[in-house]
């Protein structure tokens, strides 16, 4: 008999559906208009749970799951999974640490340059057809910011933060970090963040988000300067909105790149006529490729899991 899986948030790869189709009875709980009276026909008979990392899975799900072994998170971030509950329980929690990598990094540098840049202002300025009715070619648009040899900060260095070092040095440009202690890294360690800021001419957010509070404050924001660009690629809680807002309306930092928000998919609307603004829809990880092998790794978790093995990903 077929394990059973609750599955609380869509795989869109079609042959990771079907792999999980042929070892596991999938119960797709995001499909269900009566989802009270669909945990009360199958919660007792679950043993597995998938879920995304921004849907996590709340102790109240998790208690109406008595058999539940294991919480296979599509993805790397796990604060919104109550990992303390599921600890208690026994119940192993898996993430498809090291998948999103490469693609995090690649969006986080590709926000750096379109804000800097005004790639998207641009686009948008070609597509209405001002640039043929313009008296001269870009005299509507303003210069734009280069990027190389921008000095860029980085919060957090862990496997995307390295990851955008190694792709901003590129570019030439200098790199500072702040973590929770010095890494081994050839970068310039700066334990004060507000500090990290004053001496960027970009952050680049790629922190965890386990303790949910807000590290980019208005104080932040005031240190990196008019000068200075935000580029978020890690969780929107991260950031104070409100006050990433009012700095950027008074003009106290010359912009911003989110891929990331407190409130998804609610992104707050003062922020959508703003061209010094680029905004994406969470989805840095979004390439058939990366998905492709997120899924792999949650299939491969719960095989484990269900055998007897430590799988692959555990965090706890």
């Amino acid at each position: 008999m077929k394990p059973e899986i609750l599955q609380l948030s869509p795989i869109l790869i079609p042959q990771i559906r079907e792999r999980l189709e042929s070892l596991f009875s999938v119960h797709r709980y995001y499909e269900q208009a009566d989802k009270e009276a669909y945990l009360d026909a199958h919660g007792a008979s679950i043993r597995g749970v998938i879920t995304g990392g921004h849907t996590g899975i709340s102790q109240a799900l998790m208690a109406r799951l008595p058999r539940l072994e294991v919480v296979a998170v599509n993805g790397v971030g796990t604060d919104a999974v109550d990992l303390a509950y599921a600890r208690d329980r026994g119940i192993q929690v898996t993430a498809t640490l090291g998948a999103l990598t490469e693609d995090v990094a690649d969006l986080a540098i590709g926000l750096l340059i379109s804000v800097c840049r005004g790639i998207c202002t641009g686009d948008r300025f070609v597509r209405a057809g001002h640039w043929a009715t313009s008296p001269t070619p870009l005299a509507p648009l303003p210069l734009a910011r280069q990027v190389s040899g921008m000095r860029v900060g980085i919060v957090g260095m862990g496997r995307v933060g390295r990851a955008v070092a190694q792709r901003a040095a590129a570019f030439g440009c200098p790199i500072a970090y702040t973590d929770l202690q010095a890494q081994d890294v050839p970068y310039t360690f700066e334990a004060d963040l507000a500090q990290l800021a004053r001496n960027s001419d970009a952050l680049i957010l790629a922190a965890a988000a386990d303790k949910g509070e807000a590290l980019i404050t208005r104080d932040v924001l005031k240190a990196l300067g008019s000068e200075g660009y935000l580029i978020n690629i890690a969780r929107g809680k991260l950031v104070d909105e409100p006050a990433l807002l009012a700095a950027l309306q008074a003009g106290e930092i010359a912009g911003a790149a989110l891929d990331v928000f407190a409130d998804e998919p609610r992104a707050p609307e003062a922020l959508f006529e703003r061209e010094d603004v680029v905004l994406q829809p969470h989805r840095a990880s979004a390439t058939v490729q990366t998905r492709t092998r997120m899924g792999e790794m949650v299939v491969a978790s719960l095989v484990d899991v269900f055998a007897g093995r430590t799988p692959q990903g555990l965090v706890l």
